[in-house]
């Protein structure tokens, strides 16, 4: 199986900017594409963004209410995905997770696809 551990979050005011980790162990050549969803009280899980490692160059994904604010990445050699977060606003509160899987069983800006889930970070933005 494949383990997944977030990092990174915390509270920060409006205009503030956060990063968040995920780091896989495990059999990690099970995934080649990991995403960040978040899910705020009483609402489902929100996709927020993707990186895939099947092709070269590696392919990104972004939720439009996060484009250009936030930026996905990877540090291969350690196995560890990261989600840079800018300009972060008070409707970015929320529980943000992080998801693996393989591209060729899932669509990466849905939640169903994935495998493997980390146990969640908190997100708290200030106005």
């Amino acid at each position: 199986q494949v383990e997944l551990v977030e990092s990174g979050g915390g509270l920060v005011q409006a205009g503030g900017s956060l990063r968040l980790s995920c780091s896989a162990s495990g059999r990690t050549f099970m995934t080649d594409t990991m995403g960040w969803f978040r899910q705020a009280p009483g609402k489902e899980h929100e996709f927020v963004a993707a990186h895939s490692w099947t092709s070269y160059p590696a392919l990104t994904y972004y939720a439009e209410s996060v484009k250009g604010r936030f930026t996905i990445s990877r540090d291969n050699a350690k196995n560890t995905v990261y989600l840079q977060m800018n300009s972060l606003k008070p409707e970015d509160t929320a529980v943000y997770y992080c998801a693996g899987g393989l591209k060729a069983s899932m669509a990466v800006r849905s939640n169903t696809g994935y495998n493997y889930w980390g146990q969640g970070t908190q997100v708290t933005v200030s106005s």
